[in-house]
């Protein structure tokens, strides 16, 4: 038995990836590119490049870089409800100079009920969860 999917309603996603962790979104983006394609989405200044260059997801808006601010423009579009889900690929094993910044986004996250995967496998669970949710199968 075949269904075909009907997007019901677009996602609004915040991509980041921290330096060493750019290779695996660009990894996952290609993985769920057709996901993505549906998606409104916006990622911070290198990562975003790379997802529209490597990826083909042309509809990525790219902010500023995360230490120039692009983490807390992405905090401020979620706290006024623009953001419906984050994936932050964050970097444990390296400082970071912007380390309240990167704070303050996932606190965001937790204040406003947004899901934030911080990790490639969660990562993976959020995209097929929202992909499943945003479709209605129709026979």
């Amino acid at each position: 038995l075949e269904f075909r999917r009907v997007l019901f309603r677009s996602m609004k996603l915040a991509l980041i990836a921290h330096d060493h962790k750019k290779d695996d979104m660009v990894a996952l983006a290609s993985a769920f590119a057709p996901f993505l394609q549906t998606c409104t989405l916006m990622a911070t200044g290198t990562t975003g490049g790379r997802l529209r260059d490597e990826v083909g997801l042309a509809q990525v808006e790219c902010l500023l870089s995360g230490p120039l601010g692009g983490d807390l423009q992405i905090g401020a579009r979620l706290a006024v409800g623009e953001v419906d889900g984050v994936i932050f690929l964050r970097d444990p094993m390296t400082p970071q100079p912007h380390e309240p910044d990167i704070n303050a986004l996932v606190r965001a996250c937790d204040v406003h009920n947004v899901p934030c995967a911080t990790n490639l496998a969660t990562a993976e669970l959020l995209v097929v969860e929202l992909a499943r949710h945003c479709f209605i199968p129709k026979p």
